[in-house]
């Protein structure tokens, strides 16, 4: 009886394991469950990454990447965030910006609660493939920042100043807005 209760507690072990996710030598994670979709390849040679036309994301040891949203009419910057590769594919797929929340620890389509949608004309990637660019057009009032700005860069550091630095604003609020 003993060695039937071994047994089948082997066999569930054995089978559990193929459930595991089995990491490749000299990749992270991210890097790993990046390369099982089918939107990113794997990361090849500099040479691959930096001139080739595969699209192979390099995330961070948090699975994420930078993403910078400017308008695509006027090429202003309008905000930054980070993206995860879930959050990446969604954008890819739905013409729409995804973004992954850090404090909240979930995705995020900008526009969802504030109305300030962002549909994207299109993305870039850095040379080494460690940093997005969204070219989008804005929604609802033409806002991005949840503070109520345009562009959540809306003050300026003065240059050339000695002690504490005082922030200038130089954009105009459009009015109070949730995240999102």
């Amino acid at each position: 009886m003993a060695q039937l209760v071994r047994a089948i507690n082997v066999s569930r072990i054995a089978q559990s394991k193929t459930w595991m996710p089995r990491m490749k030598r000299g990749m992270t994670f991210w890097e790993q469950s990046v390369m099982s979709t089918s939107l990113f390849g794997p990361r090849g040679s500099e040479h691959e990454i930096e001139t080739g036309t595969t699209l192979a994301p390099k995330f961070d040891e948090h699975g994420l990447i930078p993403a910078i949203a400017t308008d695509a009419r006027t090429g202003d910057v309008l905000m930054f965030a980070w993206m995860n590769a879930e959050a990446l594919e969604r954008t890819i797929r739905t013409g729409e910006a995804w973004y992954w929340s850090r404090s909240r620890k979930a995705f995020w389509r900008k526009g969802e609660t504030s109305g300030q949608t962002q549909t994207v004309k299109e993305i870039r990637i850095d040379c080494d493939q460690d940093a997005i660019l969204l070219k989008v057009e804005v929604g609802g009032d033409g806002g991005a920042c949840h503070v109520g700005y345009r562009s959540c860069f809306y003050r300026s550091v003065p240059l050339g100043a000695s002690g504490q630095v005082e922030l200038r604003f130089e954009d105009e609020k459009l009015g109070e807005h949730k995240h999102g």
